[in-house]
């Protein structure tokens, strides 16, 4: 605050000019393991929150989107039948129109939402119907459950924007490009080359997002074939 008062001209010096930072800033690496993925995808619909609020987090792990974005987002902007989503630039982080492809599980999700939202414009409308859900609600909605589900489950502590780290890191374990995968996060790129490549990705994006969702179910469905091994184990 004190240095834009001063990029202003409002000030001449600031007061924190000599002040130390309380911690060492560190940059978050939370990512969830295979097993926490199983553990949080299956869990969900026994934790305290509203069906919504999971969805709203399976999308989040599913398209690597921003919560903020994907709260915000309104049902005009989603197009179930080509399988797209456009994240207009006043919504974007960076300010710069994002098409988001849909892949299959992110469209049933999408299904799934439609008869929860109704007739409201917003995917995730709040309980007043005038404004959409918030950031702050999703983060409580999880903090209570990690007590209630998640910890039970073996999943160490995280954060609804772990989700998109999660997807992101996991998608270039499998041999996505970074580049692919950064044009899906929707990060701005300054570099000179930016400035010549027009090129949209939309393709590159899609397939990526398929592939990604074809690894999502496998390690979904391995959770579901590990417990049935285990409950046959425990038969025989």
């Amino acid at each position: 605050m004190f240095n834009f008062a001063i990029e202003r001209h409002l000030l001449t010096s600031t007061p924190c000019a000599t002040v130390k930072a309380p911690a060492k800033e560190n940059q978050r690496d939370r990512c969830l393991s295979m097993d926490e993925i199983r553990a949080f995808w299956t869990g969900l619909e026994r934790a305290p929150m509203a069906e919504a609020t999971w969805i709203a987090l399976k999308l989040q792990l599913v398209t690597a989107q921003r919560k903020g974005e994907i709260l915000g987002a309104e049902w005009s902007e989603i197009d179930l039948t080509s399988g797209c989503w456009v994240i207009p630039e006043d919504k974007a982080k960076n300010a710069i129109q994002h098409r988001v492809p849909l892949s299959a599980l992110a469209l049933q999700l999408l299904t799934d939402l439609k008869k929860i939202s109704q007739k409201s414009k917003w995917l995730f409308p709040s309980e007043t119907g005038k404004t959409h859900l918030r950031g702050e609600s999703v983060d409580k909605a999880v903090r209570r459950s990690d007590d209630a589900v998640f910890k039970a489950a073996g999943i160490k502590h995280f954060t609804p924007h772990d989700l998109r780290r999660t997807a992101a890191t996991h998608m270039t374990s499998i041999g996505i490009p970074r580049l692919i995968v950064s044009k899906i996060l929707n990060h701005a790129d300054s570099g000179i080359t930016a400035i010549y490549d027009r090129h949209s990705y939309d393709t590159e994006k899609r397939h990526a997002l398929e592939r990604w969702e074809t690894e999502l179910n496998r390690i979904i469905n391995d959770i579901k074939l590990a417990s049935n091994i285990i409950q046959l184990e425990k038969i025989v």
